[in-house]
């Protein structure tokens, strides 16, 4: 997942630090990207295992095209309104009070479910990173406090130092990236790509895959910080949109190739039965005979993933918080805002330390409301009053099968957190 929720704190200080310089569309399209790229990635092999790689890619395509839509739809209402106006300014003036209260609560929430995730994924790789020092050693409740603990304080020092430390980790991220994957797709195997399933029998398992997809493409509220920063110009908006998800569909694949091409089939019913968290795949992964080099950058790509995550989504909350109670910028203030803020996932990822797989799903649940159906029903409310300007191609069908996309997101996503769809494993 992204890091959708980010755009607001952090794509907004990239807009107000680009006033008075002209936006291009090259940096528009990686700010897109790294709002839809996130630690949440690593939820994707496991979602997506009863599918396997090419019905995965298959669906992963349509889900891509549904979101991209969704964005531009967002795109056509932000134009509607003055240079800056935010998500909430849309949603106010389109689907009026109720869907702007529904937004801010899908929001809010959202982001407490993805920091409880981030907590949960950062210390299933710190227990198992110190599995291999013998002087050392952390119970996942016991790493879940010292992640949490130690990231809330860089938050707690305000946004440059988030802006400082997430530099570095994205240097870092963008470099074990490709060096573990590339070692990961040299170590690939076709047979293990490859498997012959019948199309029928993995159908079942899409339904339950769909919240993930759209919390891997959940790039639309960089719209709003996209337009501000490309003066309202539709058509380069447009091109960052298309360039930016389509860099994080590559990502994606390569992603989806490098873990099935090195782990069977077979071998993610255990994975599953473990809770599917990032620190039983990368064991997995490294019990496969993986150059322990790779295995090693990998975890480095995971731990750094987490973190920028962690830190971006938190931050997005702990700004929610203060503005939400009214609390000052002063230590006391700050201090109230990191309680309320932190101390809620952090005691939840202490006692239910492997639930990174299923907050994730709860994400793609929350995420369907304001980055799907919110944006399709900002476009059409503007289009019946008749109001002009840009408008996406394609006509009420276009809009209809976006909408119907989000809606069965919605109900499969429910229907599996509620364990009445097919599990494979």
């Amino acid at each position: 997942m992204s890091q959708a929720i980010v755009t607001e704190s952090a794509t907004g200080s990239i807009s107000k630090h680009a006033e008075g310089k002209k936006g291009t569309v090259l940096g528009s399209a990686v700010i897109v990207a790294g709002t839809a790229v996130g630690a949440g990635m690593f939820s994707l092999p496991v979602a997506t295992s009863g599918l396997w790689f090419g019905y995965s890619m298959l669906f992963m395509v349509f889900s891509w095209y549904c979101m991209y839509s969704a964005a531009l739809y967002l795109l056509e209402a932000n134009l509607r309104f003055p240079l800056g106006a935010s998500f909430d300014t849309i949603a106010q003036g389109t689907i009026g009070n109720l869907g702007r209260v529904i937004n801010g609560a899908s929001v809010a929430f959202l982001c407490y479910i993805l920091t409880y995730a981030y907590i949960s994924g950062g210390s299933s790789i710190i227990s198992y990173s110190l599995e291999s020092v013998e002087w050392v050693s952390l119970s996942p409740p016991a790493a879940s406090f010292v992640f949490a603990l130690i990231l809330s304080v860089i938050v707690m020092m305000g946004t440059r130092a988030v802006d400082r430390v997430s530099t570095v980790l994205m240097g870092g991220m963008l470099i074990t990236f490709l060096w573990s994957v590339s070692g990961l797709i040299g170590n690939a195997s076709v047979d293990y790509l490859m498997v012959d399933l019948p199309f029928f029998d993995v159908v079942p398992y899409s339904m339950g895959a769909l919240g993930f997809f759209t919390v891997s493409f959940g790039m639309q509220t960089a719209v709003p910080s996209i337009t501000r920063y490309l003066d309202k110009d539709a058509a380069k908006v447009k091109k960052a949109l298309l360039s930016g998800s389509l860099l994080a569909l590559i990502f994606y694949t390569l992603w989806q190739y490098s873990f099935f091409g090195n782990l069977s089939r077979d071998a993610f019913p255990a994975i599953i039965a473990a809770g599917g968290n990032i620190g039983s795949m990368l064991e997995a992964l490294a019990e496969t005979g993986l150059h322990i080099s790779i295995s090693t950058v990998l975890q480095w790509f995971a731990n750094m993933a987490v973190a920028s995550s962690f830190l971006g989504v938190s931050l997005c909350l702990f700004d929610y918080i203060a503005d939400l109670f009214g609390f000052d910028n002063s230590f006391t203030g700050r201090l109230k805002t990191a309680a309320i803020t932190f101390v809620p996932p952090t005691v939840l990822g202490m006692f239910l330390p492997d639930g990174f797989i299923t907050a994730i799903g709860f994400a793609g649940l929350v995420l369907v409301v304001f980055c799907i159906i919110s944006p399709v029903v900002m476009a059409y409310v503007g289009r019946q009053r008749g109001e002009e300007g840009y408008q996406v191609s394609g006509g009420l069908f276009r809009m209809a099968l976006v909408l119907l996309f989000g809606v069965a997101a919605i109900v499969f996503a429910s229907l599996d957190l509620a364990g009445l769809l097919p599990s494979f494993g």
